[in-house]
């Protein structure tokens, strides 16, 4: 069930009449899953948003290790993309991510917890369902589409770092636990051997659904480890996106150089997505020309997964490794343009 309230008219987009309106399901999580969603409420009605539900740090991993729950954090974060941009949708929005802080009392148990972090928590208690609860959630803010968690039970993601043994001149590896440890382990050296636990977690059926369904899949950007790649981890979600009829649409990171990602460049993020699901190939991939390195090396990785390659500049004015809404959905639009459904 998807709850939405129609598209927002975008200056220098338009949508003829016999335009159809796509069905897309946008991958991620976090600020990536956050952007995407930002850009593509303005182009159709039809959106889904598919969750990572791996994060084990702040406030949606305390809620989870006390109440043996889904992490909120990321699927909040969503729903609050998705809200309209009228005072209802704004109000809302800023009610879902505001963050108790108390400077004078550190040990309130409350600190740090978002409200709509809370809000799910409880409609989850309630109906005890993550599906239910979550559209329920989107129908009070309104939400122009529905939020679904990539697997209904609680994920775990591990890794290895390869460094640099200065004594011994080899590499050694070093095992990583948990999503917040992993995402800053880059900064010591190469990340390989990233993982999900249990390995035999299910996916959420209704994001199985969708992404059968869609017109489009679109996956990125995000961090590449710990929101991006876990969707073609778990092993129902690659093959639904392997098999899936939908066109399949990546959107690269305007920075790559991160703490997760140290000494990577565009083409590298490319290779470990083909390194982790060779089955799984892209018929698109949005890039900002300015944010590529080596174009020639961009382009030769982007056909070994199938892809074409889209170059849009797609962050905002001031140079911030940051999407901006309007410039993304004007990329999607090209791309959904110039390819099809």
């Amino acid at each position: 069930m998807a709850f939405a309230t129609g598209p927002i008219p975008i200056q220098g987009l338009t949508r003829p009449d016999d335009m159809r309106n796509p069905s897309v399901v946008a991958l991620g999580g976090g600020h990536g899953l956050s952007a995407s969603l930002s850009a593509l409420r303005r182009l159709t009605t039809e959106l889904t948003a598919v969750v990572t539900v791996a994060d084990d740090g702040g406030s949606s991993g305390r809620l989870r290790g006390s109440f043996d729950v889904l992490p909120p954090g990321d699927l909040r974060m969503a729903l609050a993309a998705l809200c309209d941009d009228n005072d209802w949708g704004r109000t809302w929005r800023d009610v879902m991510q505001h963050r108790f802080k108390s400077d004078e009392h550190p040990e309130e148990p409350l600190n740090g917890h978002a409200v709509g972090n809370l809000l799910i928590l409880a409609l989850w208690e309630l109906l005890d369902n993550p599906v239910a609860g979550l559209r329920w959630a989107g129908a009070l803010l309104g939400a122009r589409g529905q939020v679904l968690p990539m697997s209904t039970v609680p994920l775990s993601i591990h890794g290895e770092v390869l460094e640099a043994d200065e004594v011994t001149d080899t590499l050694i590896k070093r095992r990583i636990d948990g999503q917040a440890r992993l995402a800053a382990a880059g900064g010591g050296g190469l990340v390989a051997n990233v993982h999900l636990e249990p390995v035999d977690a299910p996916a959420c059926s209704e994001a199985l659904d969708a992404i059968e369904l869609a017109d489009w899949v679109i996956l990125g950007p995000g961090s590449w480890y710990t929101s991006v790649l876990p969707h073609l981890l778990l092993p129902d979600m690659r093959q639904a996106l392997a098999d899936t009829t939908a066109k399949k649409l990546l959107t690269m990171n305007l920075a790559t150089d991160t703490a997760e990602t140290t000494g990577m460049d565009a083409a590298a993020h490319l290779e470990v997505l083909g390194r982790y699901a060779p089955e799984v190939k892209f018929d698109a991939i949005i890039a900002d020309e300015a944010r590529i390195r080596n174009k020639e090396r961009f382009e030769l990785a982007a056909q070994k997964l199938g892809a074409r390659v889209f170059f849009s500049r797609v962050g905002v004015s001031d140079g911030r490794a940051e999407h901006d809404p309007l410039r993304l959905a004007a990329a999607y639009h090209e791309v959904f343009t110039a390819i099809g459904s």
